[in-house]
C-alpha cells in the first residue's frame, strides 16, 4: 500500500484527508468537496449545531423528547455533537433527545470510525454508530438515534416526529443541487414544530439563493454564527421571534439589486418575486 493510500484511506466515493489545521475530514472523490473544510468537523459542529441553538439549555428544560432532524449524516459529527452534549449534562438533562439522521451513503461514517486518532470525538459513540449502521436505530439512557438510509425525499414525504432543530448539512448546492430546492425545503418545513418556540433550521450556507429558497419554503430567515472563513451562516425558523438576527429591509433591498436573486433550482419568475416580497418576514 502506498503512503498516500495509508494517509488518505478510501471507501467508495470518499476519502479521508488532513486539513491545514491538522484536523481530519472526509472528501468526496467526485466533486472534491470536503465536509467541514475550514475549522474542522468537531469545532464547526459544536459552534453551529450545539452552541448556537443553545442545545444544552433546551435539554435542561422539562418537556417531551427534543427532536433533531439531521439532514446529511456524513461522518456523524453533528449528530454525535448533539448526543455528546446530552450525555455530558448528566442529571441536569430533563428531557430525552431523539436524533433522526438522513443519509444516502455510509462510507464517510465508516471511514471516520476506522480513524480513531483523527476522529476521537466519535469514539464514545462508536458502538452506537455501529448499531445505527447495522440496525437503523440505537437507544440508551434517554437518547435515541435513528437512521433513514437512502434518498431523503421519500422519508420527508412520510411520517416523522416534529423537529425542534434541523441540522441541514448536505453537500453544497453546487455539488448536491437536488437537496436545496424549494420542494425539498418545504418538505423539511412540514415536519418542523410550530407551537411554542417553534423549530430552528441551521445550515452553513449564507448564500442569497439559499436564503431566498428558505423564505419560499415557508421559513423565517436570519443570519447565523460565523465559522472559519465564513463571516455568516444561516438560521431559519418557523417563528420569526425565535431568530436572533432576522433578515430585515436592508437585506431585502440588497436582494432587489442582487445578481443572485433566484432560489436554488429555479428561475426567478414574477410570481416567485411577489411571494418573496409578500413574505411575513418583512411585516
Amino acid at each position: 500500500m502506498s503512503a498516500d493510500a495509508e494517509a488518505n484511506p478510501r471507501d467508495g466515493d470518499f476519502e479521508l484527508v488532513t486539513l491545514r489545521n491538522g484536523s481530519r475530514a472526509v472528501r468526496h472523490l467526485g466533486h472534491g468537496e470536503v465536509m467541514h473544510p475550514s475549522v474542522g468537523p468537531w469545532k464547526e459542529a459544536l459552534g453551529l449545531y450545539v452552541e448556537q441553538p443553545r442545545l444544552a439549555e433546551k435539554l435542561r428544560q422539562s418537556g417531551p423528547p427534543l427532536v433533531i432532524h439531521d439532514v446529511g449524516l456524513g461522518a456523524a459529527t453533528n449528530a454525535v455533537a448533539a448526543l455528546t452534549c446530552a450525555r455530558e449534562l448528566g442529571a441536569e438533562r430533563r428531557r430525552p433527545l431523539e436524533v433522526v439522521s438522513f443519509e444516502v451513503d455510509l462510507a464517510p461514517l465508516r471511514l471516520a470510525l476506522a480513524d480513531p486518532e483523527g476522529f476521537p470525538f466519535l469514539q464514545p459513540f462508536q458502538e452506537a454508530a455501529q448499531a445505527l449502521m447495522r440496525d437503523g436505530v440505537w437507544e440508551a439512557d434517554g437518547l435515541r438515534w435513528r437512521l433513514h438510509l437512502g434518498d431523503a425525499v421519500p422519508f420527508l414525504d412520510g411520517a416523522l416526529p416534529l423537529a425542534d432543530l434541523v441540522y441541514f448539512d448536505p453537500f453544497s448546492p453546487a455539488s448536491n443541487p437536488d437537496m436545496w430546492t424549494e420542494a425539498v425545503l418545504a418538505r423539511v418545513r412540514r415536519h418542523c414544530r410550530v407551537e411554542g418556540e417553534g423549530a430552528l433550521l441551521l445550515t452553513y450556507s449564507a448564500a442569497t439563493p439559499t436564503r431566498v429558497t428558505l423564505l419560499l419554503a415557508g421559513f423565517f430567515v436570519g443570519a447565523g454564527a460565523a465559522t472559519g472563513t465564513k463571516g455568516e451562516t444561516t438560521v431559519a425558523s418557523t417563528r420569526r421571534e425565535a431568530l436572533a438576527a432576522p433578515l430585515a429591509e436592508r437585506w431585502l433591498e440588497r436582494w432587489k439589486r442582487s445578481s443572485s436573486r433566484a432560489p436554488h433550482g429555479a428561475q426567478l419568475t414574477p410570481e416567485l418575486e411577489s411571494r418573496v416580497l409578500a413574505h411575513p418576514q418583512w411585516r
